[in-house]
């Protein structure tokens, strides 16, 4: 039995058929996980208590309500014994053959419940609707701040950087295209390097305060 296009099957059925509710469906998949233990055999016994937490039943009258359901709509077929002692047999209708077509069982129901009102998406591939990043730039900002950690640069000369290009579209000279941002955030730092040294010689720090403040400023003497 192939369990894909068993499902592949019954889910349009249970979007197409008002009579379910979340409880029904809990149930079925609960039924099914103990078909798959068993190997797909034609019938199988399963246990109340455990079929109750399985599929977050609270109480035995609404699991017999909901079980008894899935039989009359011809789901399930459900063969409950007059001894306490013994389990719940169960035979679950097989709505595909290994080859993928309908059963002769199934027939009338399929014809009933026909899923003539499935939208096409249930059975669509869905695709992804993310944008793909461009090639050359750089994801996020936080992305260019690691690359600058790695080349030890602190994390406002990366946001320098990240800003500079970010305003003006990832472009040189506001015209040429980036094609490596990590090769232009390189020379960034070449020519941060060659400022910082120039400025250095001249009293100036590239990073440091250049305005010469204290924070024990006294603003009661005249400029």
């Amino acid at each position: 039995m192939n369990y894909i296009k068993q499902l592949n099957a019954v889910f349009p059925m249970f979007y197409n058929d008002p009579r379910l509710n979340n409880s029904h469906i809990s149930l079925y998949m609960a039924l099914f996980f103990y078909w798959n233990l068993h190997r797909f055999e034609t019938s199988f016994f399963a246990n109340r208590t455990e079929l109750m937490v399985l599929a977050k039943i609270g109480s035995r009258s609404t699991y017999h309500r909901l079980i008894k359901d899935l039989h009359d709509w011809e789901y399930i077929v459900y063969l409950p014994s007059k001894n306490p002692n013994q389990k719940t047999l169960v035979k679950m209708t097989d709505y595909c053959t290994s080859s993928g077509t309908v059963t002769g069982r199934t027939s009338t129901l399929m014809a009933r419940y026909r899923p003539k009102n499935v939208p096409a998406s249930l059975y669509t591939k869905q695709k992804h609707t993310y944008k793909a990043a461009v090639p050359g730039i750089p994801t996020t900002e936080y992305t260019v701040i690691d690359f600058f950690k790695i080349n030890r640069w602190p994390d406002i000369e990366a946001q320098k950087f990240f800003n500079h290009y970010q305003g003006i579209g990832w472009k040189i000279g506001g015209k040429i295209p980036i094609v490596d941002w990590q090769a232009t955030a390189k020379n960034w730092m070449l020519k941060a390097t060659s400022l910082q040294k120039e400025n250095t010689l001249n009293g100036m720090s590239h990073f440091g305060d250049n305005l010469k403040t204290t924070n024990d400023k006294n603003y009661g003497e005249p400029l």
